[in-house]
């Protein structure tokens, strides 16, 4: 079909509005169905510790937070390709080259498909050594193996839900996007309790219900891109697999590839300390804690994914000044957002952590380890977006060596360091201190490649 006359058919959705409409109105447009997915796909994971908490347990709760660090490995892996396919397409969409825009959805496809299945098999084949290796003591393994011995069966299905998801959000659907996550939310909503409650079925049910809903979500995705009226659709010839394509993927994708990876690393390193200062629960607290904290930072990030097609497609088009607007706007809102959870966690922790638990001990922890760690709320927002600016224009180096300053050269000494004077404070501290170095690094950074990315104009 035409792509003209696809455009014609449906305005709204023509990604080339991006090089041309109001960066206000389209970051609006682009960062609300995201942030609202991301808010859904928060409160989701709110939601389910909520159920495990008071359905299963405090040492369940503290069991799911064993397994963080294999889900961030998981994470790794599905958004090397996933966000990598998707800036590469926004870009390619900037250049008006849509041939293989196309193309790339059916990459994206195939290669989740292949690392979600081998990452299952392995994981799976070697489950009760690796929770040991990140840390699952005797009490907390029954746990988090009943999560993950039903969960990654469900990791393909996972894998590609996502890489097509963000292809959607880019390609000019930000609402069917926002809509296929509120549907993975509202599957896991309803069967979560019945699968908990209701059945008993524990922390198997909780997993069985994440990957059903995701099911949905992917049955809903595919809908779209075999729909023969959308721009970017699955075309046979978009199987046919492209070394060249796969690469270009990668090198985008490395960015938050190595920011879960390292993302794991220090999330065992930081149950190890937790367990080592304060025992099960230490690691069930911070569990707790990683939802609030997520639900601030999946806003940030759906605002960066708002940001991600405008920056991207207007760099591929040479009209930088649009992309550094989409950018000052985006630092801007994500500040006040931040600045709203650092007041929210410091006046309100008890009352935010009593829904997840009623147990006194492990409440104690995760209010004081809440207002340690948010206390330099705002200062992670513009690093979490400059970092995913370098990303959205290709310049994956630089936005690998940001993301690896926060999450891995400045917090892990502080991680090994603090605990030994502050004890389990220490370890909580560690991370608003690293947040700070990374801040002051990544204004540097940026100072210094604004005049040269200028001159693409």
């Amino acid at each position: 079909m035409n792509i003209t006359k696809v455009l014609r058919q449906n305005n709204t959705n023509d990604p080339h509005l991006l090089g041309r409409g109001d960066i206000k109105k389209l970051l609006a447009q682009y960062s609300l169905p995201a942030i609202i997915g991301m808010v859904i796909t928060s409160l989701y994971h709110i939601v389910d510790s909520i159920f495990i908490g008071h359905g299963i347990g405090a040492s369940a709760l503290s069991g799911m937070a064993v397994t963080f660090p294999i889900m961030n490995i998981l994470a790794a892996f599905s958004t090397l390709i996933g966000v990598g396919g998707a800036t590469l397409t926004s870009i390619r969409l900037g250049e008006k080259d849509e041939e293989n825009a196309r193309s790339i959805l059916g990459h994206v496809a195939l290669v989740n498909t292949v690392n979600g299945t081998l990452l299952g098999v392995v994981t799976l084949f070697f489950l009760e050594p690796v929770l040991k290796l990140f840390g699952a003591s005797e009490t907390l393994l029954p746990y988090a193996s009943d999560f993950l011995s039903v969960y990654m069966i469900g990791i393909p299905v996972g894998f590609v839900f996502i890489g097509l998801n963000n292809i959607m959000r880019v390609t000019g659907y930000p609402k069917k996007a926002m809509l296929s996550s509120f549907l993975t939310v509202a599957v896991n909503v309803l069967l979560a309790p019945i699968f908990i409650f209701v059945l008993g079925w524990g922390m198997k049910g909780t997993a069985l219900a994440t990957v059903l809903s995701q099911l949905a979500g992917l049955v809903w995705v595919l809908m779209h891109f075999f729909n023969k009226n959308s721009l970017i659709r699955f075309e046979i010839k978009g199987f046919k697999l492209s070394g060249k394509t796969i690469v270009n993927m990668m090198a985008i994708g490395v960015s938050p590839f190595l920011m879960n990876l390292t993302s794991s690393l220090v999330v065992s390193i930081i149950n190890f300390g937790l367990m080592k200062h304060g025992g099960d629960l230490a690691i069930g607290a911070y569990g707790i804690i990683n939802r609030i904290l997520f639900l601030f930072g999946m806003i940030v990030i759906g605002l960066t994914m708002g940001m991600q097609p405008i920056v991207g497609y207007n760099y591929g088009a040479k009209q930088i000044d649009r992309s550094f607007k989409a950018l000052r706007y985006t630092i801007i809102v994500s500040v006040l957002i931040m600045t709203f959870g650092f007041l929210f966690s410091q006046l309100f922790p008890t009352l935010i952590m009593r829904m997840f638990t009623s147990d006194r001990e492990l409440l104690d922890i995760s209010v004081r380890g809440l207002r340690i760690t948010t206390v330099l709320f705002p200062v992670i927002a513009v690093q979490m977006v400059i970092s995913n600016f370098f990303q959205s224009v290709g310049k994956a180096k630089i936005a690998v060596f940001l993301s690896l300053t926060r999450q891995l050269i400045f917090l892990i000494p502080f991680l090994l360091l603090l605990p030994r004077y502050f004890g389990l404070d220490g370890v909580f501290m560690s991370m608003p201190a690293a947040d700070l170095i990374a801040f002051f690094v990544t204004i540097l950074t940026f100072t210094y490649q604004y005049k040269g990315m200028r001159v693409r104009k």
